[in-house]
C-alpha cells in the first residue's frame, strides 16, 4: 500500500505562486506515474498534469506555461509548481499514483492523497 500526503496549499492572490508537494511512502515510487488532479466546487475532478516514470509530462491547456510538474525519486516526492495563479485555479488539489508507470489521462490511478486546498483571490 502506498500513502500519499500533499502539502503546500493555501491562500494566494491572483498572479502569485504556490508549490505543492506530494510525499509517497514505499520503495517503488520511481516506477509509478504521478498525477495532479483538482476539483473545484460543483465541478468534476480533473487531471491537470502528470509525469511518467521516465519523466514524460502531460498538461491540460489551461495550465500549460503556468504549472510545472516534477519529481524527486530520491525523496519519493512529486511537486507542482504553480505560477501566475488565477481565481479559476481555486480547487482542492490531489496527487495520485499509478503502478502502470505511464501517464494515464483519466482517473484510473491506484493511490490517492487526501487533497490540499488552493484558494486564489482576485
Amino acid at each position: 500500500q502506498v500513502q500519499l500526503v500533499e502539502s503546500g496549499g493555501g491562500l494566494v492572490q491572483a498572479g502569485g505562486s504556490l508549490r505543492l508537494s506530494c510525499a509517497a511512502s514505499g520503495r517503488t515510487f520511481s516506477t509509478y506515474a504521478m498525477g495532479w488532479f483538482r476539483q473545484a466546487p460543483g465541478k468534476e475532478r480533473e487531471l491537470i498534469t502528470a509525469i511518467s516514470w521516465g519523466r514524460n509530462t502531460y498538461y491540460i491547456d489551461s495550465v500549460k506555461g503556468r504549472f510545472t510538474i516534477s519529481r524527486d525519486n530520491g525523496k519519493n516526492t512529486v511537486y507542482l509548481q504553480m505560477n501566475s495563479l488565477k481565481p479559476e485555479d481555486t480547487a482542492v488539489y490531489y496527487c495520485a499514483a499509478s503502478r502502470a508507470g505511464l501517464i494515464i489521462r483519466g482517473d484510473s490511478y491506484d493511490y490517492w492523497g487526501q487533497g490540499t486546498q488552493v484558494t486564489v483571490s482576485s
